[in-house]
Order: structure tokens, then sequence, then C-alpha cells
């Protein structure tokens, strides 16, 4: 990674430290669902990270398509933006010494959503010069209001929807968005329907709704 790059992410890490450490810790989940919400979220980044040659092949592409000097092609840090689950998930498949972590190197940051874009708005990246963006994490309150949208997989009594939201940005042509749909029963999630269509409208700003 290129010095710039090394500072901005070393920027993301202090910012995340100071942040928790001046924070409550967070209210626990029921144990089968935050080990629910976790075996989702790792599964796919023991995929997702798999690929990591493959993803940074198509930023180095990207990159020389822009004109971006060879030495910085394909050498930017990986920032995962995901849940309190997603955290405990990435620490367990990223154990030092293991083919993961030996794979990612120092290049990664494991955040959640908003110690992302808290630091974003300090220190932005909108060309993603310095990082790639990788995001998973579940939304396990979906609005009963939304549900409609799911009306082809029905739900038992007692159970609920899940949205596993995942995507990469800053990768060129490996960038995308991608949303499945899952139903929690209270003790075993399952999986319903890979790659669904939200139909959510859009804030004035243009961000999705949740």
């Amino acid at each position: 990674m290129s010095p710039a790059t090394r500072e901005w992410l070393a920027g993301l890490r202090g910012f995340c430290a100071e942040r928790r450490q001046s924070q409550r810790p967070a209210s626990a989940h029921d144990g089968a669902e935050l080990a629910a919400e976790a075996a989702i979220i790792g599964t796919h980044l023991t995929t997702c990270l798999g690929s990591l040659d493959a993803l940074l092949e198509s930023r180095s592409d990207h990159d020389r398509t822009r004109g971006a000097a060879a030495k910085n092609a394909a050498d930017p840090a990986l920032v995962l933006t995901t849940s309190r689950a997603g955290l405990v998930s990435a620490a367990r498949i990223l154990e030092p010494g293991g083919d993961l972590a030996r794979l990612v190197g120092e290049r990664l940051a494991v955040v959640t959503e908003p110690e992302y874009r808290l630091w974003y708005i300090r220190c932005p990246d909108e060309a993603h010069r310095h990082h790639i963006n990788l995001w998973s994490w579940v939304k396990t309150a979906v609005p009963p209001q939304r549900w409609p949208e799911f009306a082809a997989h029905p739900l038992a009594p007692d159970e609920c929807y899940w949205l596993h939201r995942t995507g990469i940005a800053g990768a060129g042509t490996a960038d995308r968005r991608d949303c499945h749909l899952w139903k929690w029963n209270g003790r075993h999630a399952a999986l319903l329907q890979p790659f669904v269509r939200e139909a959510v409208a859009s804030r004035p700003d243009g961000s999705r709704r949740l």
C-alpha cells in the first residue's frame, strides 16, 4: 500500500478504537440470534475474501483505465463494514495464523457501518483511491409493512424475515450490491431466496431506506 493509503487506514483504525473505548458496551443479542447472524456473515466473508486475488485484479484493471500509477493499481486497503455479529464472525475466521488472515495481511479493517460512515465524513475517499469497501450485515428488524414484498415466501407463526445485505464498491467491474432473503424462527435461520430485489423507495438525498 502507498504511504497515503496506509495513513488513511491507520486513521480509520485509530478512530474506531477511540470511539469504541468511549462507548458503553452494546446490549447483548439473544445468543442463538447472534450465532445465526455470525454464521451467515462468516460464510459470505470466507467466500468473498477467498476471492481476493480476483477482486484486486478487477481493481487493477479499473485503475489502469483511469490512468492510475502502476505501483498503486492493485494495492488498496480493504474495509469491511458489518454489524456487531459480523465483528464476532470476522474475528473468528481471521484468527491470526489462519489462511485468510495471511491472505488479507494488514490491508483489512473490520468496522461497523456507523463507524465507517462517521470516518468517511472526516476523511472521504469518494473515488476509492485508498480502499475497496466490502459490506456484509443482516437486517433482522424488517418492518412488518415490508413483508408483503416477500409474499412468495409466507411465514409461519413466530417467524420473521431477515435481509442479508452484501456488496463491493471500489473494485471496478467487480462492484455489486446484493440482498438475500432469510427467515428466523427464534432458533434457526433458513435461506428463502438469494438475490432478491427490494421494492424500497429512495429518500430525497438519494440514499435508500432500510
